[in-house]
């Protein structure tokens, strides 16, 4: 069966149904039709469906009802005598233009593919009695006549094929796609222009006056519907079936004759059909199908999403990029029909897999040209910023990729002037294969995302600066002066294509393009061997002092920097990315600042959970499509969503899954989806778990910003976990809330002026969350237990040092991570920041799953025997395994995560000793020594170990384990930290902070 399916890709390749390259049916299935019963209704009990009202009225037409099989598919379609009679002349003059040899060639060659005899042996109608069948023997007899007449019909792929037959039938070339789902009604209709909801407008478009008709072929499917135009072919509209979904034929709803009104949270769709009866079957049986197929799409779901739960999906999480963008590699490089993928950054020189050893091949946009070549469709929705507040380009990113091949398409939304959106961002980060994988977390596929648990602040391999310099010049003289200087084309992009297809490589702007370079470059390559040099810094392991260099695309990567090319060594905090168009020029002089690591979550997940990701991409994708005129053009299809129906034929896993529970959850709204309502089912999701949480809560996240005062902030996270530790407080049971924030926000500002306004006004509300001000979460506690807030709740942060040309350097670890973990068996991984703009769902646009354990494992719970879940407890292992030391430190004893012994002895006293130790040896910031700006200048007067004793400072820095660093709660807390009057930041509206 499954060789002769009709594969997905189908969906974009449909043409005119009168095209002879229309494919329709299953190769070698064969198509059977039987009538199943007659309907004869005399005109008023039409009307009223009184059985009992006899009337004088003239008998209808009998309707035949006759059932359709085609391999897999079955289905019903209804016609009267006359519309067989009708076919029936159809197909005579078909068959009698056939046998004429016309002079055109496109005749020609549909009477060379034909067989002679097959025109001959059309088979004939037996004249009926007309619509007068009066007795039941008559009907009968005429019922067997067209059945037999319609299946000698559908034997002859001549008549088979012929448009005519297939519209009688009910069939078209989106009928048989198994990844569709089963088969529904079908059929030509008129449908009025209009109806969609604009963003910003409570009506939805035109008024009476302007109503346009136009003809279309409807197809339900059992998720959504679409239209497609007859002529071409193109699918011109889709409809998703929700929660809001309903089918009206009343005219004063319709307004119009013989109507059928279709409703969703997206638009009003309303059909015209040829006559009452016609539009009465047509509105039933959608209704019947949709509620037979799709009743997961109609009802309320858990948390308000739009997502059911989905039970036994294979699901995996991933702490730090390095892992995560390997397995997102090999899923890309396993695509067959699609990929999505939707980012608030994308940068598409993006190495996937480090350290490159193989040239470019896991290179983001070489990756996608290669799938694209390979026939797999590409769609790219990428944030579309201000540019005058943020540096990220996307414009940039999106003519690099529509360059590389015509099957990627990207879209940028959304226009700020015309959506009038200034404020919110399409923040979700999502990557879904054939529809049926897929990754959702907080980590973008841009520069500075890529890192892994060691979380390095250096790149330059083993090579001092100076050591650099002289191996670049002695390899520079060996090689008989062909390889450029240090600083020559390759260090500024120059283009040295690979050799066989030099136009293989996408186009970098403004790249100085030497052809000798080229050449020699490969040359002198070629002479060293170095193709397959097995690292990119093998330059430890040579010894032999020359500097080894691997060819990409874009030049030559140094066999001294070995995991951030270019713009992806970074430090945003020291400074915002700047021409994002070379990206392989550094920004950041590695031997004089550290990068800032970057710490993050994400999770992969297959199957029904999948389709769900797919859905919500597919939404905002044809969303965009209708809201902006140039992505109204064929060249930007409409996505369909494949049926849950076959979402368990997993042709690809990712490896090392675990079977759980999952539903995917939604920050959505008018302005980012289309949708008539907002959904927050993130932070419904977040308060509700925290809320039936029994034993702790572990909370990793960029922003801690709650605690409602429905005046500056709204959602009720920082409330939810308040009410949880009062509780536990009251009961006195043991609970325990773990918060690990980023010690600074991620604004470019130098911290030791104060920061700058962005800095300072997020910190304003970070702190007023955790401890300043009426609302915060430890001025709340204090109220009720003094001091004793300190069993319950601790929030921390992460830091780490090195070495760096002979000096001591720290940096703080940059937690990017949306998580939280509770009881050992329930995970929040996604996009969505704790704070309004990510959880109130009418702001940015968010995507998350909530992942709850179904299989069990024995772990400890408050030294006793607890039955744990294998996702949630490898997930909080990992995590406090790289943040306290776990990872080189085997005897650190993590399995409890609530006892005493661990609390306290472990946790607390890592952060408390790593916070004193970091405070003595660099002096950092933030600190709770420092509580206003004249003590700041003090604290930095004063050098630390680092600068005055090296020994002392290393023997102290030996005593470090992990990462985990206190949170310093007093910085600044004598400052006022709102940005003052006057200032850019002063005049926009606080909700960009909160």
């Amino acid at each position: 069966m499954g060789d002769c399916r009709i594969p997905f890709s189908a969906v974009y390749a449909t043409v005119g149904f009168k095209e002879a390259s229309a494919k329709v049916f299953l190769p070698t299935v064969p198509i059977t039709a039987r009538i199943l019963e007659v309907e004869r209704f005399t005109a008023a009990q039409d009307r009223f469906n009184l059985s009992q009202h006899r009337s004088v009225n003239k008998s209808l037409p009998a309707v035949f009802k006759i059932e359709m099989k085609h391999g897999e598919f079955t289905w019903v379609v209804k016609r009267k005598e006359k519309h067989f009679l009708e076919l029936h002349r159809e197909l005579r003059t078909y068959k009698t233009f056939m046998r004429i040899p016309l002079p055109s060639r496109s005749h020609t060659v549909k009477r060379r593919t034909v067989r002679k005899s097959e025109v001959r042996e059309m088979p004939s109608l037996p004249r009926g009695g007309g619509d007068e069948l009066v007795r039941d023997e008559q009907v009968s007899s005429r019922r067997r006549q067209l059945e037999e007449y319609l299946n000698k019909l559908l034997k002859m792929a001549l008549y088979r094929k012929y448009h005519h037959t297939m519209e009688f039938i009910d069939v078209s070339q989106l009928s048989f796609i198994h990844d569709l789902g089963p088969k529904g009604l079908e059929g030509m209709i008129h449908k009025r222009s209009g109806g969609h909801r604009i963003p910003g407008m409570n009506c939805c478009g035109h008024t009476q006056a302007c109503y346009r008709w136009s003809k279309r072929w409807l197809v339900v499917k059992d998720s959504f519907l679409l239209y497609m135009k007859p002529d071409s072919g193109a699918i011109s509209f889709v409809l998703l079936v929700d929660k809001e979904f309903s089918i009206k034929m009343d005219s004063k709803d319709t307004e119009t004759k013989h109507g059928v009104r279709v409703d969703s949270l997206s638009r009003t769709l309303v059909l015209k059909c040829s006559s009452y009866r016609h539009a009465r079957w047509w509105g039933q049986s959608i209704e019947s199908f949709v509620r037979n197929h799709g009743k997961a799409f109609l009802r309320e779901h858990r948390f308000g999403s739009f997502a059911q739960e989905q039970e036994n999906i294979p699901a995996k999480w991933y702490v730090n990029g390095k892992t995560y963008m390997e397995d997102v590699a090999d899923a890309l490089e396993e695509a067959r029909e699609e990929i999505f993928i939707t980012d608030w950054w994308l940068s598409p020189e993006i190495f996937l897999k480090r350290p490159v050893v193989e040239g470019n091949r896991w290179r983001l946009d070489c990756i996608l040209k290669r799938k694209a070549q390979q026939g797999v469709r590409v769609f790219v929705m990428l944030y579309k910023e201000v540019e005058l507040a943020l540096g990220i380009n996307s414009g940039y990113s999106k003519r690099t990729l529509m360059h590389l091949h015509p099957n990627i398409k990207v879209m940028r939304h959304p226009d700020h002037v015309s959506s009038s959106v200034y404020l919110w961002a399409h923040h979700e980060k999502i990557i879904v294969v054939d529809q049926s994988v897929a990754f959702v977390g907080g980590i973008d596929l841009a520069y500075g995302r890529w890192d892994d648990r060691e979380h390095r602040l250096t790149d330059v391999g083993s090579v001092t600066r100076s050591v650099a310099l002289e191996q670049a010049a002695s390899a520079n003289a060996q090689s008989n002066k062909a390889a450029p200087p240090v600083d020559g084309v390759w260090q500024s992009n120059g283009r040295g294509a690979p050799p066989g297809d030099p136009a293989d490589l996408p186009k970098l702007k403004g790249v100085g393009r030497s052809r000798r370079a080229r050449f020699s470059l490969y040359r002198h390559l070629h002479k060293h061997t170095l193709q397959h040099a097995d690292s990119v810094s093998s330059v430890d392991s040579s010894g032999s002092g020359s500097v080894r260099s691997l060819k990409t695309g874009v030049g030559e990567l140094q066999g001294n920097t070995r995991f951030w090319h270019g713009k992806d060594y970074c430090n945003f905090v020291y400074r915002d990315w700047i021409q994002l168009e070379k990206p392989f020029d550094d920004f950041i002089d590695r031997y004089a600042t550290p990068r800032m690591p970057w710490h993050d979550i994400a999770s992969a997940l297959h199957g029904r959970a999948a389709r769900d990701v797919a859905r919500h991409f597919i939404q905002r994708w044809n969303f965009t499509k209708i809201m902006k005129p140039k992505y109204r053009s064929l060249s930007y299809p409409f996505l369909l969503p494949k049926s849950h129906s076959s979402a368990t034929e997993l042709r690809y896993q990712v490896p090392d899954c675990v079977h759980a529970k999952v539903q995917v959850l939604r920050s959505a709204a008018d302005w980012s989806a289309g949708i008539k309502y907002h959904e927050e089912s993130i932070h419904n999701a977040y308060i509700q778990v925290i809320a039936k949480s029994k034993h702790y809560i572990y909370i990793e996240n960029q922003f801690f910003i709650s605690c409602a005062d429905n005046r500056m902030v709204y959602n009720k996270i920082g409330d939810a976990i308040i009410e949880r530790i009062l509780r536990a407080h009251k009961e006195g049971k043991k609970y325990r809330v773990y918060v690990v924030t980023p010690l600074l926000p991620g604004f470019e500002g130098d911290i030791t002026t104060g920061g700058g306004n962005a800095i300072q006004a997020v910190m304003h509300f970070n702190y007023r969350t955790m401890i300043r001000g009426d609302y915060s979460i430890i001025s709340q506690l204090r109220k009720e237990m003094d001091d004793h807030w300190m069993n319950y709740i601790s929030f921390a942060g992460l830091r780490t040092h090195t070495e760096l040309e002979g000096r001591l350097v720290t940096e703080l670890i940059y937690v990017h991570s949306k998580m939280l973990i509770a009881d050992d068996n329930t995970v929040i991984i996604g996009s969505a920041n704790i704070n309004d703009r990510s959880m109130l769902g009418k702001r940015d646009s968010e995507v998350a799953v909530l992942v709850e354990d179904t299989e069990k494992v024995a772990s400890v719970m408050d030294g006793r025997e607890f039955q744990a879940g294998p996702y949630a407890l490898g997930l909080r292992l990992e995590c406090f395994r790289t943040i306290l030391g776990g990872h080189s430190d085997a005897a650190i004893d993590l399995s409890d995560p609530i006892s005493d012994r661990f609390y306290k002895e472990v946790w607390m006293t890592t952060a408390g000793r790593n916070a004193t130790i970091y405070e003595k040896v660099f002096r950092c910031l933030p600190s709770s020594l420092v509580r206003n700006m004249s003590e700041l200048e003090q604290y930095q007067s004063k050098p630390g170990l680092a600068q005055t004793d090296l020994a002392r400072a290393q023997e102290e820095l030996r005593k470090i384990r992990g990462f985990l660093v206190q949170f310093p709660l007093d910085f600044l807390s004598e400052q006022n930290l709102m940005p003052s009057v006057g200032t850019k930041e002063a005049m926009v509206p606080t909700e960009i902070w909160t």
